[in-house]
């Protein structure tokens, strides 16, 4: 039904209204009216009683008893990731659902340093003051308000079960490892907990970034990496003015720099659209038709093929006229991409300290030009932008990395659509650390709420960590009476 079709490099600038068709309206209701923003006095420092006074700051957490049964009903907790809570809220409406079949109380909390709960203000991201920001503080941050929220609502019997997508997941996998007194079960949806414990194949990612469009249409793979080769011969010839009308840059390029900058802009486009392949429009991270990898097969007979991930990424409400090569994409300790803002700066940080994000292109087992992220690369950047050097295997070292088998009451679930997916746990490693596979879901779909376009795959998974959450709190009750 689709074609993957090289079209004609020059033939119409890659104009930013190209994308303004793709502009369709998400399916999806708002989850957030019944939640109340609320604030805790969370501590700075957990682990040394000498610093900063034994300051505090204000952590942001979002909380909804709409369907809790006093008392008596579970906590649903959701382990904030790198970026505003609000927004994971709104897209992680199974947590709502299920807690409107389980009777219980919903908890977003906001991750440190992210969003609002910034610890410092306008000067969190200077040196030293971002050396608070850790896996470390945050699980303890999150421990910290569960206990104290329970005291709180007269809720000590009530089992918690925690919830997160991508490296919300990983940290909800991290919590059952490290506060099990705390924490019942979890749900770790999308959770590379491998790969960002550098124990996976550093080409892994953009292999799968690529195997998502071969999926749609083999030829998809020789055509975009013959469009770099095209974009990469204009770039030898410094042709640059032909290189800026293609994409509609704001500034003609001007440098091997300039070049790489582009490059990097486009691979992250074709990332986010493997990532959120959703089968419906979604506002998350940006606005994404649906099926994206679909919509760039769309044959345009005047436009090349490397214009489309920049109108469906960069320019979903078709409002910009032109690119801004630096200030819609930054290169950071993420080959993955960081995002923009004062988040971006965060995992930026983090991306240089905790979690190991060494991934390549390599245009053999990908599509896309060789770009290599080395651990002395990471060193090299890490060091000039934070003053930190990385500590390659910390990770593994204190949330064991594959060797979870003496751990238990945890659900990893993966979409094969997921580039993230083969960084996670795919087999179950035991009757209680169990492997949800969705072949047709995309990057933590099954967390979405449901939606008449879901596949049926998706379907048979939030059933399945439903009936198993019920069993985690049903047991947990039976334990404490």
């Amino acid at each position: 039904m689709y074609s993957c079709t090289v079209l004609h490099f020059v033939s119409k600038p890659c104009s930013p209204s190209h994308s303004r068709l793709l502009a369709i309206d998400s399916l999806q209701v708002n989850l957030a009216p019944d939640f109340k923003e609320k604030y805790f006095k969370q501590i700075l420092d957990h682990f040394n009683y000498n610093s900063l006074g034994n300051g505090t700051y204000d952590q942001r957490y979002l909380i909804t008893d709409q369907y809790w049964k006093k008392g008596n009903g579970p906590i649903f907790f959701y382990t904030g990731n790198e970026g505003d809570i609000w927004e994971f809220a709104r897209n992680t409406g199974f947590i709502t659902e299920l807690a409107a079949v389980q009777g219980a109380l919903v908890i977003f909390a906001e991750h440190r340093y992210y969003g609002k709960s910034l610890p410092f203000g306008k000067d969190s991201f200077n040196i030293p003051e971002v050396g608070l920001l850790t896996v470390e503080q945050a699980l303890a941050d999150y421990a910290v308000v569960i206990t104290e929220l329970k005291k709180e609502l007269g809720a000590q019997k009530c089992p918690v079960i925690v919830f997160g997508g991508s490296y919300g997941g990983m940290l909800s996998v991290y919590m059952r490892i490290r506060y099990p007194n705390i924490v019942t079960g979890a749900l770790a949806a999308s959770a590379p907990i491998l790969s960002t414990a550098g124990l996976t194949d550093s080409r892994q990612f953009f292999q799968d970034v690529t195997a998502d469009f071969e999926k749609f249409k083999p030829a998809c793979r020789d055509a975009v990496q013959g469009a770099f080769q095209k974009l990469n011969t204009l770039a030898q010839q410094k042709d640059y003015r032909r290189i800026q009308s293609a994409f509609s840059l704001c500034k003609t390029p001007s440098t091997p720099k300039d070049i790489h900058q582009l490059i990097g802009l486009l691979r992250n486009a074709f990332t986010m659209m493997a990532m959120l392949d959703y089968p419906y429009s979604t506002h998350f991270m940006g606005s994404m038709p649906a099926f994206p990898v679909k919509v760039l097969d769309l044959s345009l007979a005047s436009a090349f093929i490397l214009c489309r991930p920049t109108g469906i990424v960069y320019n979903s409400t078709g409002q910009l006229t032109c690119y801004d090569l630096y200030s819609l994409y930054v290169e950071c300790a993420d080959p993955t991409g960081c995002g923009l803002g004062f988040d971006s700066y965060a995992w930026d940080y983090q991306a240089c300290t905790e979690i190991e994000m060494c991934y390549e292109s390599n245009n053999v087992t990908d599509m896309f030009p060789p770009m290599t992220f080395t651990e002395q690369q990471r060193e090299q950047y890490c060091s000039k932008r934070w003053g930190v050097v990385p500590r390659p295997g910390w990770l593994k070292t204190q949330y064991w990395g594959d060797d979870l088998s003496t751990a238990s009451n945890i659900i990893f679930s993966n979409g094969d659509l997921d580039p993230w997916a083969d960084g996670g746990i795919r087999k179950s490693l035991s009757p209680s650390l169990i492997a949800i596979n969705i072949p047709e879901g995309a990057h933590h779909l099954d967390l979405r709420e449901s939606n008449p376009n879901d596949p049926e795959s998706v379907i048979v998974a939030r059933k399945k960590e439903s009936e198993i959450i019920s069993q985690w709190v049903k047991a947990a009750m039976e334990s404490s009476s």
